[in-house]
């Protein structure tokens, strides 16, 4: 049945001249440069011609000095991959570290895609526990209770730990060099997700002690996705990276090639100024704790760490959600109105409980976005 090209006429993503609130986009937004090699690079998988078996050995572009060189110093960590995202680093990493009958221990706050890895790679999962509401927090002693529950039920260790940092939900930021000095004790390679922190915030798998790390590109790195970045520590590159005894160049884990055209070019075009955005961390965190304490001024409840040191925010909102049950619009009713003030990123149909992101956002826009939220209250009070 033929595609009906009508349906497309007219059609605009809805995020154009609008603020955008969404926690998956605001570290995504693709800068200038980006958008330059999107144009270029977008027919096909267009650094393929360029290209002599192995991806990341293409010299011209220069993406061999951006995995080998750059990427590895930006990370802290001495190997680097570029994948189809991080949920791809996450499940290669698990693939060629699985052994028949083994576990893997994960946070309970970890992303959906974290289990399905590891379900994939043929993992037993144990997770460490949140403390549940209102601050789910995850205590890093509990990887030490995971790890002994796991040997005394099956008389081995865990093959690998996996950390979310921040979670993709709470945006809740554990003490990562509390985790890994307690893998480390026992022996337990540490894979840490920072999805939404490489890209935002400085992250070093060094200084953390991490022995993996991935991170996505269309979250936090200012790319065209799906992409994302794998790094591995030396003593683990031949596990991760080995070649295929049928075709010499080709790395298993990777499937012979990974991300490749716009996605690539889009992140090395964006990474001059991810690598200069991420020294204003400490900016970004004020201004996301400035705006959730003026939002909780209004009635809403931010969940998760307190104070908080993530951009991205979830909030329980119950003054919302009643109006909800009696607004015309119903449950929808918030969306709809944050959509004729020109705000995109809640989804809709969310009114007691939502997630947004005050990243790269100028304060005049937060403190629109906040009178906003006031201006609504007051219209259905």
């Amino acid at each position: 049945m033929p595609l009906d090209l009508r349906k497309f006429q007219g059609v605009k993503r809805n995020t154009l001249n609008t603020i955008n609130i969404d926690p998956l986009q605001t570290g995504g937004k693709l800068t200038p440069e980006a958008r330059a090699a999107l144009i270029q690079w977008g027919d096909g998988y267009s650094v393929c011609d360029f290209c002599h078996g192995a991806l990341d050995e293409i010299k011209t572009p220069p993406i061999y000095d951006f995995v080998h060189e750059a990427l590895p110093e930006f990370l802290g960590i001495e190997h680097v991959r570029i994948t189809n995202g991080a949920r791809e680093g996450m499940f290669a990493v698990m693939h060629a570290l699985s052994q028949e009958g083994g576990w893997i221990v994960l946070d309970e706050n970890a992303h959906y895609s974290s289990f399905i890895a590891a379900e994939r790679a043929g993992l037993n999962i144990k997770t460490v526990p949140n403390s549940d509401h209102p601050d789910y927090r995850i205590d890093p002693d509990d990887y030490a209770k995971a790890f002994e529950e796991v040997k005394k039920d099956t008389g081995k260790l865990p093959v690998l730990a996996l950390l979310t940092y921040p979670d993709g939900n709470y945006g809740n930021i554990v003490d990562t060099r509390h985790v890994s000095k307690i893998c480390r004790e026992y022996s337990v390679p540490l894979l840490l997700n920072g999805a939404y922190a490489i890209g935002r915030m400085p992250v070093n798998a060094k200084d953390i002690g991490a022995d993996f790390i991935v991170g996505s590109g269309h979250k936090s790195m200012a790319s065209s996705g799906p992409i994302g970045v794998l790094g591995v520590k030396d003593e683990y590159k031949d596990v991760i990276f080995r070649r295929s005894e049928h075709f010499e160049k080709k790395e298993v884990e990777m499937l012979g090639c990974t991300a490749r055209g716009a996605t690539i070019m889009t992140m090395m075009a964006s990474f001059p100024s991810v690598v200069e955005r991420v020294k204003r961390w400490s900016e970004e965190v004020r201004k996301a704790q400035e705006f959730s304490a003026q939002l909780e001024k209004l009635g809403l409840k931010q969940l998760g760490d307190k104070p908080h040191q993530h951009d991205l925010l979830f909030f329980e909102a119950q003054n919302l959600y009643e109006i909800s049950q009696k607004a015309k619009d119903g449950r929808y009713f918030l969306y709809n109105e944050l959509k004729s003030r020109k705000i995109h990123g809640i989804k809709p149909g969310l009114t007691k409980f939502f997630k947004l992101s005050t990243f790269g956002l100028p304060k005049e826009e937060l403190r629109y976005v906040v009178d906003a939220f006031a201006d609504i209250i007051k219209k259905y009070q």
